[in-house]
Protein backbone atom coordinates (compact mmCIF):
# COMPACT_ATOMS: atom_id res chain seq x y z
CA UNK A 1 0.00 0.00 0.00
CA UNK A 2 1.11 3.55 -0.74
CA UNK A 3 0.97 6.27 1.89
CA UNK A 4 -0.05 9.65 0.53
CA UNK A 5 -0.04 12.93 2.39
CA UNK A 6 -3.50 14.29 3.20
CA UNK A 7 -4.87 17.62 4.33
CA UNK A 8 -8.39 18.63 5.30
CA UNK A 9 -9.08 22.33 5.06
CA UNK A 10 -11.81 24.82 5.83
CA UNK A 11 -12.22 27.14 2.83
CA UNK A 12 -13.78 30.63 2.75
CA UNK A 13 -13.37 30.87 6.51
CA UNK A 14 -11.31 33.01 8.89
CA UNK A 15 -11.30 30.21 11.49
CA UNK A 16 -11.96 26.45 11.47
CA UNK A 17 -15.57 25.37 11.42
CA UNK A 18 -17.00 28.31 9.51
CA UNK A 19 -16.32 27.46 5.87
CA UNK A 20 -16.56 24.52 3.49
CA UNK A 21 -14.41 21.45 4.24
CA UNK A 22 -12.11 20.16 1.49
CA UNK A 23 -10.03 17.01 1.34
CA UNK A 24 -6.69 17.22 -0.53
CA UNK A 25 -4.79 14.04 -1.43
CA UNK A 26 -1.18 14.64 -2.48
CA UNK A 27 1.10 12.62 -4.79
CA UNK A 28 -1.97 11.08 -6.39
CA UNK A 29 -0.05 9.40 -9.20
CA UNK A 30 -1.09 5.76 -9.41
CA UNK A 31 -4.70 6.44 -8.46
CA UNK A 32 -7.06 5.86 -11.37
CA UNK A 33 -10.41 7.58 -11.79
CA UNK A 34 -12.31 4.81 -10.01
CA UNK A 35 -9.98 5.00 -7.00
CA UNK A 36 -10.29 8.79 -6.81
CA UNK A 37 -14.07 8.57 -7.00
CA UNK A 38 -14.05 5.88 -4.31
CA UNK A 39 -11.94 8.02 -1.99
CA UNK A 40 -14.18 11.05 -2.53
CA UNK A 41 -17.27 8.94 -1.80
CA UNK A 42 -15.68 7.52 1.37
CA UNK A 43 -14.55 10.90 2.68
CA UNK A 44 -18.07 12.19 1.89
CA UNK A 45 -17.01 15.84 1.74
CA UNK A 46 -18.63 18.10 -0.81
CA UNK A 47 -15.36 17.90 -2.78
CA UNK A 48 -12.01 16.15 -2.62
CA UNK A 49 -9.05 17.07 -4.83
CA UNK A 50 -6.09 15.03 -6.01
CA UNK A 51 -2.77 16.81 -6.63
CA UNK A 52 -0.75 15.67 -9.64
CA UNK A 53 2.25 16.94 -11.61
CA UNK A 54 1.35 19.52 -14.23
CA UNK A 55 1.29 18.39 -17.84
CA UNK A 56 1.71 21.94 -19.19
CA UNK A 57 4.88 23.93 -18.59
CA UNK A 58 3.04 27.10 -17.63
CA UNK A 59 1.13 25.38 -14.79
CA UNK A 60 2.46 25.02 -11.25
CA UNK A 61 0.44 21.88 -10.49
CA UNK A 62 -2.56 19.89 -11.70
CA UNK A 63 -5.62 18.78 -9.77
CA UNK A 64 -8.70 16.65 -10.29
CA UNK A 65 -11.89 17.49 -8.41
CA UNK A 66 -14.50 14.98 -7.23
CA UNK A 67 -17.80 15.22 -5.39
CA UNK A 68 -18.97 11.99 -3.70
CA UNK A 69 -20.67 11.08 -7.00
CA UNK A 70 -18.89 12.72 -9.95
CA UNK A 71 -15.81 14.52 -11.25
CA UNK A 72 -16.08 18.27 -11.90
CA UNK A 73 -14.07 20.26 -14.45
CA UNK A 74 -13.91 23.26 -12.06
CA UNK A 75 -15.06 24.17 -8.59
CA UNK A 76 -14.23 27.25 -6.55
CA UNK A 77 -13.55 26.11 -3.02
CA UNK A 78 -11.42 23.14 -4.22
CA UNK A 79 -9.34 25.52 -6.37
CA UNK A 80 -8.77 28.04 -3.58
CA UNK A 81 -8.21 25.32 -0.98
CA UNK A 82 -5.79 23.26 -3.06
CA UNK A 83 -3.72 26.36 -3.79
CA UNK A 84 -3.49 26.95 -0.04
CA UNK A 85 -2.48 23.31 0.49
CA UNK A 86 0.33 23.21 -2.10
CA UNK A 87 1.72 26.49 -0.73
CA UNK A 88 1.57 25.20 2.84
CA UNK A 89 3.39 22.00 1.81
CA UNK A 90 6.05 24.00 -0.01
CA UNK A 91 5.36 22.21 -3.29
CA UNK A 92 5.15 25.48 -5.22
CA UNK A 93 6.13 29.10 -4.75
CA UNK A 94 4.02 32.01 -5.92
CA UNK A 95 5.69 33.99 -8.70
CA UNK A 96 4.95 37.70 -8.48
CA UNK A 97 1.95 36.87 -6.34
CA UNK A 98 0.49 34.37 -8.80
CA UNK A 99 0.00 30.65 -9.36
CA UNK A 100 -1.38 28.77 -12.36
CA UNK A 101 -3.62 25.77 -11.76
CA UNK A 102 -4.20 23.08 -14.37
CA UNK A 103 -7.59 21.36 -14.20
CA UNK A 104 -10.14 19.87 -16.57
CA UNK A 105 -11.46 23.37 -17.30
CA UNK A 106 -8.02 24.50 -18.47
CA UNK A 107 -5.30 26.72 -17.02
CA UNK A 108 -6.63 29.08 -14.35
CA UNK A 109 -4.59 31.84 -12.69
CA UNK A 110 -4.70 32.46 -8.96
CA UNK A 111 -3.72 35.59 -7.03
CA UNK A 112 -1.80 35.11 -3.78
CA UNK A 113 -1.96 37.93 -1.25
CA UNK A 114 -0.16 37.70 2.09
CA UNK A 115 1.23 34.74 4.01
CA UNK A 116 0.20 32.35 6.77
CA UNK A 117 -3.17 32.85 8.41
CA UNK A 118 -3.59 36.23 6.72
CA UNK A 119 -3.13 34.78 3.21
CA UNK A 120 -5.95 35.34 0.75
CA UNK A 121 -6.25 33.39 -2.49
CA UNK A 122 -8.44 34.21 -5.48
CA UNK A 123 -9.00 32.09 -8.57
CA UNK A 124 -10.24 33.36 -11.91
CA UNK A 125 -13.30 31.26 -12.66
CA UNK A 126 -14.01 30.03 -16.18
CA UNK A 127 -16.24 32.52 -17.95
CA UNK A 128 -19.90 31.88 -17.15
CA UNK A 129 -22.16 31.24 -20.15
CA UNK A 130 -25.93 30.89 -20.13
CA UNK A 131 -27.30 27.53 -21.34
CA UNK A 132 -30.87 27.26 -22.56
CA UNK A 133 -33.10 25.08 -20.39
CA UNK A 134 -36.63 25.07 -19.01
CA UNK A 135 -36.67 26.44 -15.44
CA UNK A 136 -40.25 25.42 -14.65
CA UNK A 137 -39.48 22.34 -12.56
CA UNK A 138 -36.54 24.01 -10.82
CA UNK A 139 -38.66 26.99 -9.78
CA UNK A 140 -41.46 24.69 -8.60
CA UNK A 141 -39.01 22.80 -6.37
CA UNK A 142 -38.48 26.02 -4.37
CA UNK A 143 -42.04 25.62 -3.05
CA UNK A 144 -43.57 29.06 -3.15
CA UNK A 145 -40.43 31.17 -2.81
CA UNK A 146 -40.82 34.84 -3.72
CA UNK A 147 -38.59 35.58 -6.70
CA UNK A 148 -36.57 38.69 -7.47
CA UNK A 149 -36.53 40.79 -10.63
CA UNK A 150 -33.82 38.85 -12.47
CA UNK A 151 -35.03 35.79 -14.38
CA UNK A 152 -33.64 32.37 -13.51
CA UNK A 153 -30.74 31.19 -15.67
CA UNK A 154 -28.60 28.07 -16.08
CA UNK A 155 -24.99 29.31 -16.01
CA UNK A 156 -22.11 27.10 -17.14
CA UNK A 157 -18.64 27.88 -15.72
CA UNK A 158 -17.45 24.28 -15.72
CA UNK A 159 -20.28 22.94 -13.61
CA UNK A 160 -23.74 24.24 -14.50
CA UNK A 161 -25.66 26.15 -11.85
CA UNK A 162 -29.24 27.34 -11.81
CA UNK A 163 -28.93 30.93 -10.55
CA UNK A 164 -32.19 32.16 -9.07
CA UNK A 165 -32.72 35.55 -7.46
CA UNK A 166 -35.14 35.68 -4.53
CA UNK A 167 -36.88 38.78 -3.24
CA UNK A 168 -34.79 39.43 -0.14
CA UNK A 169 -32.31 38.04 2.38
CA UNK A 170 -35.02 36.60 4.63
CA UNK A 171 -36.45 34.71 1.68
CA UNK A 172 -33.09 33.09 0.91
CA UNK A 173 -32.39 32.19 4.52
CA UNK A 174 -35.85 30.69 4.94
CA UNK A 175 -36.25 28.81 1.66
CA UNK A 176 -37.00 25.09 2.08
CA UNK A 177 -36.80 23.33 -1.29
CA UNK A 178 -38.34 19.97 -2.16
CA UNK A 179 -34.99 18.21 -2.54
CA UNK A 180 -36.20 15.11 -4.41
CA UNK A 181 -37.98 17.26 -6.98
CA UNK A 182 -34.94 19.51 -7.23
CA UNK A 183 -32.62 16.53 -7.75
CA UNK A 184 -34.78 15.26 -10.61
CA UNK A 185 -34.95 18.73 -12.17
CA UNK A 186 -31.20 19.30 -12.00
CA UNK A 187 -30.51 15.93 -13.61
CA UNK A 188 -33.04 16.68 -16.35
CA UNK A 189 -31.40 20.03 -17.15
CA UNK A 190 -27.76 18.92 -16.82
CA UNK A 191 -27.17 21.11 -13.77
CA UNK A 192 -24.98 20.29 -10.80
CA UNK A 193 -27.22 22.26 -8.46
CA UNK A 194 -29.33 25.30 -7.65
CA UNK A 195 -27.97 28.57 -6.22
CA UNK A 196 -30.48 31.03 -4.77
CA UNK A 197 -29.39 34.54 -3.86
CA UNK A 198 -30.65 37.96 -2.87
CA UNK A 199 -29.27 41.44 -2.39
CA UNK A 200 -28.73 42.51 1.21
CA UNK A 201 -29.36 45.81 2.95
CA UNK A 202 -27.30 47.28 5.82
CA UNK A 203 -24.96 44.26 5.93
CA UNK A 204 -21.19 43.98 5.44
CA UNK A 205 -21.95 41.56 2.59
CA UNK A 206 -23.78 42.52 -0.61
CA UNK A 207 -25.34 39.11 -1.36
CA UNK A 208 -26.64 36.14 0.57
CA UNK A 209 -26.36 32.77 -1.20
CA UNK A 210 -27.48 29.20 -0.61
CA UNK A 211 -26.53 26.28 -2.88
CA UNK A 212 -28.32 22.92 -3.12
CA UNK A 213 -26.80 19.84 -4.80
CA UNK A 214 -29.22 17.02 -3.90
CA UNK A 215 -28.50 14.85 -6.95
CA UNK A 216 -24.92 14.44 -5.68
CA UNK A 217 -26.06 13.55 -2.17
CA UNK A 218 -25.30 17.06 -0.88
CA UNK A 219 -28.60 18.56 0.32
CA UNK A 220 -26.93 21.93 0.89
CA UNK A 221 -23.32 22.90 0.17
CA UNK A 222 -21.91 25.12 2.93
CA UNK A 223 -19.95 27.68 0.87
CA UNK A 224 -19.71 27.38 -2.92
CA UNK A 225 -17.15 29.21 -5.05
CA UNK A 226 -18.37 28.15 -8.49
CA UNK A 227 -21.99 29.03 -7.62
CA UNK A 228 -20.96 32.48 -6.40
CA UNK A 229 -18.94 32.94 -9.59
CA UNK A 230 -21.91 31.88 -11.72
CA UNK A 231 -24.17 34.35 -9.91
CA UNK A 232 -21.61 37.15 -10.39
CA UNK A 233 -21.32 36.33 -14.10
CA UNK A 234 -25.12 36.45 -14.50
CA UNK A 235 -25.38 39.74 -12.59
CA UNK A 236 -22.59 41.21 -14.73
CA UNK A 237 -24.32 40.07 -17.95
CA UNK A 238 -27.42 41.97 -16.83
CA UNK A 239 -25.66 45.10 -15.58
CA UNK A 240 -26.83 44.25 -12.08
CA UNK A 241 -23.63 43.84 -10.03
CA UNK A 242 -23.77 45.52 -6.61
CA UNK A 243 -20.19 46.74 -7.33
CA UNK A 244 -17.06 45.42 -9.02
CA UNK A 245 -15.84 44.00 -5.68
CA UNK A 246 -18.17 42.70 -3.00
CA UNK A 247 -18.72 40.01 -0.36
CA UNK A 248 -21.16 37.10 -0.31
CA UNK A 249 -22.47 35.38 2.85
CA UNK A 250 -23.18 31.66 2.72
CA UNK A 251 -23.50 28.76 5.13
CA UNK A 252 -25.31 30.00 8.23
CA UNK A 253 -28.27 27.71 7.57
CA UNK A 254 -25.99 24.66 7.93
CA UNK A 255 -24.05 25.96 10.92
CA UNK A 256 -21.25 27.76 9.03
CA UNK A 257 -20.51 31.41 8.34
CA UNK A 258 -18.51 31.56 5.12
CA UNK A 259 -17.51 34.73 3.31
CA UNK A 260 -16.66 34.67 -0.40
CA UNK A 261 -14.74 37.64 -1.81
CA UNK A 262 -15.83 38.39 -5.39
CA UNK A 263 -14.25 40.70 -7.94
CA UNK A 264 -15.30 41.27 -11.54
CA UNK A 265 -12.41 42.84 -13.45
CA UNK A 266 -12.51 45.29 -16.34
CA UNK A 267 -12.62 42.42 -18.84
CA UNK A 268 -15.65 40.84 -17.17
CA UNK A 269 -13.67 37.98 -15.64
CA UNK A 270 -14.92 36.79 -12.25
CA UNK A 271 -12.43 36.18 -9.43
CA UNK A 272 -13.50 34.40 -6.26
CA UNK A 273 -11.55 33.79 -3.11
CA UNK A 274 -10.96 34.37 0.56
CA UNK A 275 -9.20 32.76 3.47
CA UNK A 276 -8.49 29.08 4.16
CA UNK A 277 -7.55 27.22 7.35
CA UNK A 278 -5.72 23.90 7.67
CA UNK A 279 -7.57 21.60 10.09
CA UNK A 280 -6.17 18.07 9.60
CA UNK A 281 -2.82 16.80 8.26
CA UNK A 282 -1.54 13.23 8.06
CA UNK A 283 -0.91 10.12 5.99
CA UNK A 284 -3.61 8.64 3.79
CA UNK A 285 -3.59 4.96 2.83
CA UNK A 286 -5.93 3.51 0.22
Amino acid sequence: MTNRYFMQLDVFADQPGRGNPLGVVFNAEGLDTAAMQGIAAWLNLSETTFVLPATQSSADYRLRIFTPKQELPFAGHPSVGTAHAVLERGLVLARHGQLVQECAAGLLPLRVDGDGTSRRLHVRAPRGTERQADATAILASLQGAQFGALRAALIDNGPRWWCIELADEAGVRGVAPHLDAMANATIATGAVGVAVFARCVAQPYALVVRAFVPADGIPEDPVTGSANAAIAAWLHANGALPSSSFLSSQGREVGRDGIVEINVDAGGEVWIGGQTRTVIEGDFTW
